[in-house]
């Protein structure tokens, strides 16, 4: 028996997916602890589509509480996700906080300090050799 040629790029399609359809299907939420901020970052499947890595941020909010609730509701998400998908095996669905937007924030923070302490060096600098040279003197 031929086994039929996967199609290209189809692991990044199915992610996109389920990225989409988590995303809507958590509107749907009524848990106090699942905010309406809640952002689906990325997703990463498994190849044999047994297991989804879904990572997700949050505006507002406790991330360790809205992570359980989370994944306390990956089965109802992932019964949504049977009717939406045309795939014959949909993935257990595991929630994790992704902290890049943390990290890029304190990232954005540290350069615009380091900036901000290179430009008063300069004027420092730009004053001491100022009043070394004689300063006002034509």
């Amino acid at each position: 028996m031929r086994h039929k040629r996967s199609t290209p790029n189809r692991s990044l399609r199915v992610n996109d997916q389920i990225q989409r359809d988590v995303a809507e299907l958590i509107r749907d939420l009524k848990d106090p602890r699942i905010g309406n901020m809640v952002t689906i970052t990325n997703v990463e499947v498994t190849p044999d589509y047994a297991h989804a890595k879904i990572g997700f941020s949050l505006l507002v909010g406790d991330p360790v509480e809205c992570e359980k609730g989370l994944n306390e509701a990956a089965g109802y998400i992932r019964n949504g996700l049977f009717k939406r998908l045309q795939i014959h095996t949909v993935p257990t669905l595991h929630f994790h906080f992704d902290r890049t937007t943390e990290r890029a924030l304190e990232l954005s923070a540290l350069i615009n300090r380091a900036v901000a302490d290179k430009a008063k060096d300069a004027d420092e600098q730009a004053a001491a050799s100022e009043t070394k040279d004689g300063g006002d003197q034509p």
